[in-house]
């Protein structure tokens, strides 16, 4: 199912990001753009252990660069999560240089047809309390050439026009109707593009004096795996999360929904090596019309030393974690 975008209650109170939503009885298309000033995608480094492409974009929709976009994952994904059917997602960091509109800005790249993805969130300024989620693509047209700097590497950026300037490229996104309430029927649920917004990223462990030195092999200790919120971009419903186990290097843990009669369950898993979060959530219709829905997200969350500790906090601002792709 193709995502074209979403209105979802907010949770946040005194946000200045905002965008005009229009009428819920609205059914023409509103759209909205943003201009893709900088892209640049890095092969693996053959000599390192991680093997991790590494892709840079910047993104505006005004003069300055308003959001810094980055990833990495391994490159024989090409984006997807393990090279399967799960796009890998990533939020953009908002770099201050002017007001933005948005509350998340996030991106996906298909490496295997140079296609990337971008979503963005923001409260509606024509409707209080609600807020909304507008997608769009664009397919990258690239000009990839040796590294002459670190042997056996490869970067593409985008062509230059036949005079040699900067292309002009930018993405049109395009807004969705209202969600459903979140005791919608099942099966209603199963019909809309599913994705969440994460919230309140909490995530802390020990780590000894010098450890941040460049070289240092030191690994966390008593890590408590990450906490947050979910609230779901196609009806509305929360749910709380916590760490409950691990699996070899992987934190495991459950998501309770705060309301009551859910017909959804979900659940979460974060790799601390990869820094990917994948989110599950499974809807029980009965009748044989169960259906999960999975999303991928590479974190960058911050984490600062405590002051006069050995203790690290990881905190992050919201996320916008999509499914399938856009």
């Amino acid at each position: 199912m193709a995502l074209v975008g979403a209105i979802v209650v907010s949770l946040t109170t005194g946000a200045t990001a905002s965008r005009p939503c229009g009428s819920l009885n609205n059914t023409s298309s509103r759209n909205f753009v943003y201009n893709l000033l900088e892209l640049r995608w890095d092969s693996a480094d053959p000599n390192a252990k991680d093997k991790f492409a590494t892709i840079s974009a910047q993104l505006s929709d005004g003069m300055y660069p308003l959001y810094e976009c980055n990833a990495e994952w391994p490159e024989s994904w090409a984006g997807w999560y393990l090279g399967g059917s799960n796009i890998i997602w990533s939020d953009c960091i908002w770099t201050g240089a002017s007001a933005g509109k948005d509350k998340t800005v996030s991106f996906a790249v298909d490496w295997k047809s140079k296609t990337m993805y971008l979503s963005h969130t923001f409260a509606c300024s024509d409707r209080a309390g609600s807020d909304g989620l507008a997608t769009g693509l664009l397919t990258l047209d690239l000009d990839c050439r040796n590294n002459t700097i670190t042997e056996g590497t490869s970067y593409c950026t985008p062509k230059t026009t036949t005079t040699g300037a900067r292309p002009s490229l930018s993405f049109t996104t395009t807004l969705a109707p209202a969600p459903l309430a979140s005791n919608t029927a099942c099966t209603d649920n199963k019909k809309r593009y599913q994705s969440w917004r994460l919230e309140k990223w909490l995530r802390q462990y020990q780590m000894p004096p010098a450890s941040e030195t460049p070289g240092s092999t030191s690994k966390p200790a008593a890590d408590t795996g990450p906490s947050f919120t979910l609230t779901s971009m196609a009806n509305g419903e929360v749910f709380d999360c916590a760490t409950s186990g691990k699996q070899g290097t992987a934190f495991k843990g459950e998501c309770k929904s705060a309301s009551s009669g859910s017909a959804g369950q979900a659940s979460f898993e974060f790799d601390p090596e990869l820094n990917i979060l994948t989110v599950r959530e499974a809807y029980n219709c009965g009748a044989g019309a169960a259906f999960d829905a999975v999303g991928i997200a590479y974190m960058q969350a911050a984490c600062g030393r405590d002051y006069n500790s050995d203790m690290f906090t990881c905190t992050s601002d919201p996320v916008w974690i999509g499914t399938e792709i856009v």
